[in-house]
């Protein structure tokens, strides 16, 4: 009879890991659920002869689980739930079917965790990877108000139209991103293959050489011989930027500055307020409190600037003031999102006006990123017409001068 070793959680989601001998991998599991374990991997020895062994580089090498997978996860569970289907039940489906072995592991995890009696959003904050703090929320807030079923559906949307914003601002960024790349790359062309060939006739002609030529043969001239200070300069350089973006004050600095890019930075600031509206309005409809609602949108928002004016907001909530003043107070709402407001919390409904301003904000992204390559054509026509006068006076005169004093000899 085979041997097979296997990974399960015990009846309190404790990790377990055995081997034991039965006719085949369902017999095995039936082994072990018959004495209370879940079991969560089953493998014949055979093929693996350590299963803990290779455990590193099977989660080193295991994909992440991904927006996508957890669009799919959340209208599935919102269809099982529709159905009638218990979560339990629902959940080994899914796990049955999942294509991501992550994602697979952690419905493992969940199921393990249910059946240890904890509930579904104690489960899902043990992955914090893969749910964030606002997807646990919501669910939490679904559980409590048995509305399970309904959340599961608005966080498909959620996330649906977040995957669009993440295309969006790809789409934005991805033209403007590969002209600049274009640029440097001409620059280095130009300076370390075009300016020193151009040096070298120069040198053999004599000819005085206006200061603008000079500059440029000395920078490229130090770029050729010192090319390794130059990429470790742009290297540190580089890395510094990094290390700087990793602190708080820097993260947040940074944000802030992005914001405040020509023709991108109004992209960027419309499509972060546009989450943050659908994800405060989602958040109020499923029945959180305006404060946590503040405290777990704050954390969805991936700009840190932002999220600090979010914190700012729900800091003055807690001192009493209205959402009005609050949102006033961070300066960086329309006048006419701030009427919208103050109408939805006039009226008690917060939740629905927050949608339309979400909306808004989308249909003002979209008419952007459409524009975009008519906004930044001028900014590169600019930019290519300093440096064609650039490479014009310092490179194309000194050779004008050349032929002229060549005519004149003859």
């Amino acid at each position: 009879m085979p041997t097979y070793a296997y990974r399960a959680r015990g009846a309190r989601g404790e990790p377990l890991s055995g081997r034991l001998e039965a006719a085949s991998a369902d017999a095995a599991a039936d082994q072990l659920l018959a004495t209370g374990i879940t079991p969560i991997e089953i493998r014949e020895s055979g093929a693996q002869t350590a299963l803990a062994a290779p455990a590193w580089l099977a989660r080193l090498l295991a994909p992440g689980v991904r927006l996508p997978d957890l669009i799919l996860f959340s209208r599935q569970m919102h269809t099982l739930l529709k159905a009638g289907v218990p979560i339990r039940r629902g959940l080994a489906g899914l796990q049955e079917s999942a294509a991501n072995p992550t994602l697979r592991e952690v419905i493992a995890d969940l199921r393990a965790s249910l059946d240890a009696g904890r509930e579904l959003s104690q489960a899902m904050r043990r992955h914090p990877a893969v749910f964030s703090p606002f997807y646990v929320a919501i669910v939490r807030v679904g559980e409590a108000s048995g509305k399970l079923e309904e959340v599961f559906r608005r966080l498909f949307d959620y996330l649906e139209f977040e995957r669009e914003v993440r295309e969006r601002v790809k789409a934005a960024l991805r033209y403007p991103t590969f002209v600049l790349v274009a640029i440097a790359v001409a620059i280095a062309i130009v300076n370390f293959m075009v300016i020193p060939a151009f040096a070298r006739i120069f040198e053999g002609a004599n000819v005085p050489l206006p200061a603008l030529t000079r500059a440029l043969i000395a920078v490229s001239d130090f770029s050729v011989r010192y090319w390794y200070l130059v990429a470790g300069a742009v290297f540190g350089a580089v890395a510094a930027f990094q290390a700087w973006i990793r602190t708080a004050r820097g993260r947040q600095s940074w944000d802030r500055i992005k914001l405040r890019l020509p023709v991108v930075g109004p992209i960027l600031l419309k499509t972060s307020l546009s989450r943050f509206a659908r994800a405060f309005s989602l958040a109020l409809a499923a029945g959180v409190p305006i404060v946590q609602a503040l405290t777990v949108v704050a954390r969805v928002l991936d700009n840190d600037y932002l999220a600090a004016r979010v914190e700012q907001m729900r800091e003055g909530i807690e001192r009493g003031e209205s959402i009005l003043r609050t949102a006033t107070t961070t300066g960086v709402f329309t006048p006419l999102v701030l009427q919208m407001v103050a109408v939805g919390e006039e009226s008690g409904a917060l939740d629905d006006l927050l949608e339309e301003i979400a909306d808004m904000y989308d249909r003002e992204v979209d008419y952007e990123v459409k524009n975009l390559s008519a906004s930044i054509e001028p900014i590169l026509t600019v930019a290519l017409g300093v440096l064609v006068l650039i490479l014009a006076l310092g490179v194309f005169l000194p050779i004008w001068e050349m032929g002229r004093v060549m005519l004149l000899r003859k």
